[in-house]
């Protein structure tokens, strides 16, 4: 349990400051609407997590994808690239955001847990250029890698997250002053327009057998010409219609679609709860992510793309479905494939 990677609990101030959170209570951090893990008998979600795997749960062949130089991008323009799961870079008015980067280590802390796909290992480390901002929305392995963030810790200006998350970070060896942790429903002000709102999600956190002691995030992302959500994990709930109500229209949201099962149904979307998702918040366009690159439930590893892309054309809902590795242009968001899984 003394494994670098495995994180640090929160402890001395940060818990003192932990426990005065509105959203923390009975020794752990709660959701808004009550959210078991488990919706069936663990039992059975155990057999049946070991046992009813689809025959196509990876991918039997490399997957397409392209491999981006991040340093010959232009600075002038609006750019997102996906990496996969839910690692994805933003160029926006000047600005370099990079979201749960997982580069190096596999979606486990074990090494033979939650390997790669073939063809998703699309970023070399050590060519990745200063990045403003890094935003992680909890620290489950799949979307904050130790070995990553150790190693672009000086490429990186500020690590934005949510409270707990910077002991992790900190026992890393992360300068504090690098580190803004927030509570939920939270304003930093990055500069004159450009803001980053802390909102909640519905999901859980933890590195260890110790859980629910960080904070899980969603972010509303506002800049000088554009308003994204990034959604981080999250179960269906009520939080998709406030956030819409409260600050969209939103050009863009980046919803979790895949991962997904009936045994842990409140912690992750399926694919139409992802489209309804997007609707609530009143967005643009919807680039869903977490899947292509890990396969951490039983479903085919194309089903969430193949579901959500006929949800989606069936409400009438913008999708950009990239390949891994390539660069959309937002002021003209297309894709050159857009059912590339097929």
């Amino acid at each position: 349990m003394f494994l670098p990677l495995l994180g640090k609990r929160p402890s001395g101030q940060r818990l003192e400051a932990i426990k005065k959170s509105p959203n923390y209570r009975n020794g752990k951090f709660q959701n808004i609407n009550e959210t078991p893990q488990l919706t069936e008998n663990f039992g059975k979600t155990l057999v049946n997590y070991i046992f009813k795997k689809s025959p196509l749960i990876k991918p039997p062949f490399p997957l397409p994808h392209e491999i981006p130089d991040l340093n010959d991008l232009d600075p002038n323009k609006n750019l997102l690239i996906w990496f996969g799961h839910s690692s994805y870079f933003l160029q926006l008015d000047g600005k370099r955001f990079l979201v749960d980067p997982v580069f190096i280590s596999n979606a486990s802390p074990l090494p033979f847990g939650g390997t790669r796909f073939k063809g998703t290992d699309v970023v070399d480390v050590d060519s990745i250029p200063f990045i403003d901002y890094v935003l992680i929305t909890h620290d489950h392995y799949d979307h904050m890698d130790y070995k990553t963030l150790i190693k672009v810790e000086s490429k990186i200006g500020k690590v934005i997250c949510g409270l707990g998350v910077g002991e992790h970070l900190e026992y890393w060896g992360y300068e504090k002053g690098k580190v803004i942790e927030k509570d939920w429903n939270e304003t930093i002000e990055l500069s004159p327009d450009f803001t980053v709102i802390t909102a909640p999600a519905r999901h859980f956190s933890g590195r260890s057998v110790w859980s629910y002691n960080t904070l899980w995030m969603s972010y509303i992302l506002k800049t000088p010409n554009f308003s994204i959500y990034i959604g981080g994990d999250s179960g269906y709930d009520t939080h998709f219609k406030e956030i819409g109500d409260k600050y969209g229209p939103f050009d863009l949201a980046v919803l979790e679609n895949g991962q997904y099962n009936g045994g842990w149904k409140h912690i992750h979307m399926f694919p139409e709860e992802v489209v309804q998702a997007s609707i609530d918040l009143n967005a643009s366009y919807l680039l869903p992510v977490h899947s292509g690159k890990f396969a951490l439930a039983n479903h085919a590893w194309n089903e969430p793309l193949e579901e959500v892309n006929k949800f989606a054309e069936s409400r009438s809902q913008k999708l950009l479905t990239p390949m891994i590795g390539e660069v959309i242009d937002l002021d003209n968001p297309t894709v050159k494939n857009r059912v590339w899984w097929r």
